[in-house]
């Protein structure tokens, strides 16, 4: 493991939640819920006003309102959220050739591969610049942490949250991780959490002293090797530059085996919709639909489905994914399940309703997708269905100019006429919801943009703290320190 802390993980605060209300005055500072509005919806982002109730990402919508029935509860937009990552992700890039992404808003960078930081002084300016530069181009924070290797970055970011930096110091690290839970670790979900539980084993210190036999014996050799190794602070994972996406995937750990085989049915038809949500959201397509289940033994299966040709429609996933589950015996209960889709383009075939004849009449559409628009048959006009307003979506009315709806129904739509830089709270109006002055519209940039700039520049963002020193030292050792961690 390298001698100084130039692993920085970033992770955006609250990422979707932090990007609406940035967007939109009149929800600043209050509660915001985004994910899907459906009956099996399920929250993406809560803001952290939201969180205070006890409301997290991949909990049930229903339960999230009754936990925080006062909180905005949006739809996400996806192109918004896209478009500000690649601004971060811009960012990251000029730090260092070495940048992985691990979704829209996380990623970890090698600072040293870059040159932009050698020791604890350099690594520390690169994480402030990284922070302001951040604020000054997308309006938004991100929390940092610094350290030797990717684990221990993403802790320290972990602890930075919200809005801070966290340096963890070389030769500390086994002091900062002993008391910590074992669920701090990387594969530690809450299956291996309480079988480790039942053990007796609920801290770091307490894997590294049941030592590494004991842990081969509880969970398997590969995750036992790995676990121990991690519980002694040794991570030799290298930060790999970003690859093409092979595969797009979901899956959910419950706390209580499920056994209950309809129960099980509608768990992989959620999964699958969710999976869709994220094909979708990333402009692609797939071939090869699979299936995992882990069994209340730990036993973990895996089933696939290639298709003729690929897919983004939910009704096919949800079938496939559907089919795989018969020829999967869940009669001793089933801990996790898993829907992922591979085999990955970015198109779909239009003909793929065939191979889902089953399917024929049904139309599905999730609340963050495109709209799916009737096709008018030649022996029968069919009248033009109502047009949706997912809620917090922009719009832009003929006379009031740009706004958000904040909700529809019964033929009304309500929007709060505001952009991100009005200097409050807009006006809210009521249309009919085929009002013609009424129109989508895409969303207005969070930072707005100087009339001779087409938009931020990664390589100009205006005036920062700078993050290299007079002159570079020839030494890359890194520099000690008495605490394990230490906050700017």
């Amino acid at each position: 493991m390298r001698t100084a802390p130039t692993i920085l993980h970033l992770d955006m605060d609250a990422f979707f939640a932090s990007a609406e209300q940035a967007s939109k005055p009149s929800l600043r500072g209050k509660a915001v819920v985004v994910g899907g509005l459906g009956p099996r919806g399920v929250v993406a982002t809560a803001s952290y006003e939201a969180r205070v109730f006890g409301v997290h990402s991949a909990m049930p919508m229903a339960q999230a309102r009754r936990l925080a029935p006062n909180a905005a509860y949006l739809v996400p937009r996806f192109g918004l959220y896209r478009e500000v990552s690649e601004q971060v992700m811009g960012l990251l890039g000029a730090l260092s050739p070495l940048v992985e992404p691990l979704s829209l808003d996380e990623a970890f960078v090698d600072l040293e591969a870059g040159g932009t930081a050698w020791d604890e002084g350099s690594a520390r300016l690169a994480g402030v610049k990284l922070r302001a530069d951040i604020r000054a181009v997308t309006g938004l924070t991100g929390s940092v942490g610094l350290a030797a290797s990717k684990m221990l970055a993403k802790i320290a970011s972990e602890q930075a949250k919200p809005d801070g930096l966290v340096l963890i110091e070389p030769g500390t690290e086994r002091a900062l991780l002993g008391p910590m839970s074992v669920r701090t670790l990387p594969g530690v979900g809450p299956a291996t959490g309480d079988h480790l539980r039942r053990a007796g084993i609920t801290t770091v210190d307490e894997i590294a002293e049941a030592g590494e036999d004991e842990l081969v014996r509880l969970l398997g050799k590969a995750h036992g090797h790995a676990l121990y190794a991690m519980a002694l602070a040794h991570d030799e994972r290298p930060v790999v530059a970003e690859r093409e996406t092979k595969s797009v995937s979901v899956e959910d750990t419950y706390d209580v085996d499920i056994h209950d085989r309809v129960r099980v049915g509608l768990e992989v038809q959620r999964l699958a919709d969710r999976c869709v949500g994220r094909l979708r959201g990333a402009g692609l397509s797939g071939r090869t639909i699979v299936l995992k289940v882990r069994r209340y033994d730990f036993s973990t299966l895996t089933r696939s489905e290639t298709l003729r040709g690929p897919t983004d429609d939910p009704t096919v996933v949800r079938e496939a994914a559907a089919r795989l589950l018969e020829a999967v015996d869940t009669t001793g209960g089933v801990r996790l399940l898993g829907v992922g889709v591979s085999g990955l383009a970015d198109y779909t075939q239009e003909d793929l309703f065939a191979q889902a004849q089953a399917a024929a009449g049904e139309q599905v559409v999730l609340e963050h997708s495109a709209e799916e628009t009737p096709q008018e048959s030649a022996e029968e006009h069919v009248p033009p269905a109502e047009r949706r307003w997912p809620a917090g979506h922009d719009v832009r009315h003929a006379e009031y100019g740009h706004g958000w709806v904040q909700g529809s129904g019964l033929g009304r739509v309500t929007v709060r006429f505001e952009t991100p830089y009005s200097a409050g709270p807009g006006r809210v109006r009521t249309f009919r919801t085929d009002d013609p002055q009424l129109e989508p519209a895409d969303p207005l940039p969070l930072v707005e943009r100087r009339p001779q700039e087409p938009g931020p520049r990664v390589s100009d963002p205006g005036p920062q703290v700078s993050s290299e020193p007079a002159s570079r030292p020839k030494s890359r050792s890194g520099g000690g320190g008495g605490g394990a961690t230490s906050r700017p």
